[in-house]
């Protein structure tokens, strides 16, 4: 699946629109990167910009955006009312989806090495991506701010870990990091009383509340050796929370961020704000996401609440995403809308129509054309898919079954990983169209000079080889799914035994017809060496996928005879 991360640069120029429009037209200008937000304040004279997309292709946006700022802002005359050092001031990456903070902070330090290196600007980097312990904390590489730097520079235990230790009047110096995360929760609840939503807010973000003497409200504050006020912890860590009335709706909520989403997520947060609540004759009535949130907090949302209800968790995204925002109240105070509140929709390609976004008769239809795509590797990815969803379908049939409540979690545990390979195949269904595509598009690449035909020559064998992985990974996805599908013939309701038994003639078919493809494709690459072993290992998959098919319509034949 598509890795993500998110950047969110901090330009020291928060009046002029026009110096904005230009960094951020040279995020625009790079594919594969989505612009989502351009935030400016004119008394902190500083735009805080929002981008999402594959890796390298922000670490590409986010420097030609470092370049422009340094092209365009004068960091002598800047004055602001919020801390700053450079043009650019901030760089921090946030992995998105399907990336490690290990990754993400690489990509920092890449993009960090290009800015010191390229723009001869010093760079600091921060957090995760800090090369030391006491630079994670951003106040400390900012200690000084821009006015500070000349001083900085002379002193070698601040020298820069990228770029010169040089002080350049005009960009100043900008710090680079790598942090988890942060959404912006608020949550509702039936009263007016901000002290009372103050009150619950205080128990659960990890800070706590003071801790006075005797009377909790009234008591003196308790105060350490060095006169600072001692607190008691609450809840929830990485969460920051106040309390607050909104006009608007009439109602007080607890204002909150999780700045780590993988420690404490957003289903935790609001379950514990609803218990504390409930501590204190309070009811939470619903809860809103500010700003956008990754696919997969929801996704987790929605299995946490389905597992409290000893439901199957393997049911599809859409629905994990209907069960996170009933079961929060997302749309308490207005719709909740995915595609505009999820990042991964909001990436999705707006170049036409996917296959598997056509319904039933669209697809047959289209599959009947005269169009050369979607072929016979698209069909055996779908047909796989379909082998799959009728496993994961007996799966989630015996989790709900009368009388087998003991066993709901086993057959949930199967009906997820059968989601999870339904979601690969259909994916396999346009990703064989796009390899299509891609031998095409390199077949049509200028061939005129030498250069020119060496580089057409490479991209065509490139794209083969992708056409070849394509199938290959149909292959073995629908012989993985024979391992769902012979779980449910042997233990799932066996009202439903025909059903999987059918599942298990898809898969053969898929993997019989996506190993078609496999070789028509091979044919054409000169690597001659990987042909063989791809082919080799294709046979050995084809021959077990036919033997356990056989193996799986005996059982069922026996349970139905």
């Amino acid at each position: 699946m598509k890795k993500l991360i998110e950047c969110v640069p901090n330009f020291s120029e928060g009046v002029d629109m026009g110096i904005i429009r230009q960094i951020t037209a040279e995020i625009e200008s790079v594919e594969g990167v989505k612009l989502l937000d351009v935030d400016p304040g004119k008394a902190t004279n500083r735009t805080v910009v929002t981008m999402v997309g594959t890796p390298d292709e922000v670490i590409e946006a986010a420097f030609r955006a470092v370049r422009k700022a340094a092209e365009l802002i004068d960091m002598s005359k800047h004055k602001g009312e919020h801390p700053r050092m450079g043009a650019t001031d901030v760089c921090p990456l946030v992995p998105v989806a399907n990336i490690t903070m290990e990754e993400v902070v690489a990509y920092a330090h890449k993009l960090a090495e290009r800015i010191g290196t390229e723009l001869n600007i010093p760079v600091y980097c921060y957090e995760n991506a800090a090369r030391e312990p006491r630079r994670r904390n951003l106040a400390n590489c900012r200690s000084g701010e821009y006015e500070g730097l000349p001083d900085k520079f002379k002193n070698a235990e601040w020298k820069p870990d990228f770029g010169p230790a040089k002080f350049n009047p005009k960009t100043g110096a900008t710090a680079v990091g790598a942090r988890d995360f942060l959404v912006a929760y608020n949550i509702n609840l039936n009263t007016t009383s901000t002290r009372r939503a103050n009150a619950i807010a205080f128990d659960v973000r990890e800070k706590g509340r003071v801790k006075r003497e005797g009377n909790p409200i009234t008591g003196k504050i308790v105060t350490d050796e060095k006169g600072e006020k001692v607190f008691i912890p609450g809840t929830l860590k990485e969460v920051k929370a106040i309390g607050w009335f909104i006009e608007e709706y009439g109602i007080a909520q607890i204002s909150m961020n999780l700045t780590n989403i993988s420690v404490t997520p957003v289903h935790i947060a609001f379950d514990e704000v609803v218990n504390k609540a409930a501590e204190r004759g309070i009811r939470v009535s619903g809860s809103e996401l500010v700003g956008l949130v990754p696919l997969k907090a929801l996704l987790d949302a929605g299995k946490y609440f389905l597992r409290k209800q000893q439901r199957s968790v393997g049911v599809s995204e859409s629905e994990l995403i209907k069960i996170a925002v009933k079961s929060m109240g997302l749309d308490d105070l207005k719709p909740f809308v995915p595609n505009e509140k999820i990042i991964e929709y909001m990436l999705e390609e707006e170049s036409g129509k996917k296959l598997i976004d056509l319904n039933l008769q669209e697809f047959v239809d289209e599959t009947a054309s005269e169009s050369p795509a979607p072929g016979g590797g698209s069909v055996s990815a779908y047909v796989g898919s379909l082998g799959i969803s009728l496993a994961t379908m007996v799966a989630n049939l015996s989790s709900h079954k009368r009388g087998w409540d003991d066993k709901w979690e086993l057959f949930s545990q199967w009906a997820e990983k059968g989601q999870a390979l339904k979601d690969e195949l259909t994916f396999l269904v346009d990703e064989d169209t796009r390899s299509f595509n891609r031998i095409m598009d390199a077949f049509g690449l200028p061939k005129s000079t030498d250069e020119e035909k060496k580089a057409r020559k490479k991209a065509i064998q490139d794209a083969t080889k992708y056409a070849i992985e394509v199938p290959f990974r149909v292959m073995q996805k629908a012989y993985e799914s024979m391992d769902v599908i012979q779980e449910m013939v042997e233990r799932g309701n066996p009202n439903s035994v025909t059903d999987a038994g059918v599942g298990a003639l898809c898969a053969r078919t898929a993997v019989m017809g996506a190993f078609m493809n496999v070789k028509i494709n091979a044919a054409d690459l000169e690597d001659k060496q990987y042909v063989a072993e791809i082919l080799q290992k294709g046979r050995e998959i084809q021959d077990a996928a036919i033997a356990r098919e056989q193996e799986i319509v005996k059982l069922v034949e026996d349970k139905i005879s």
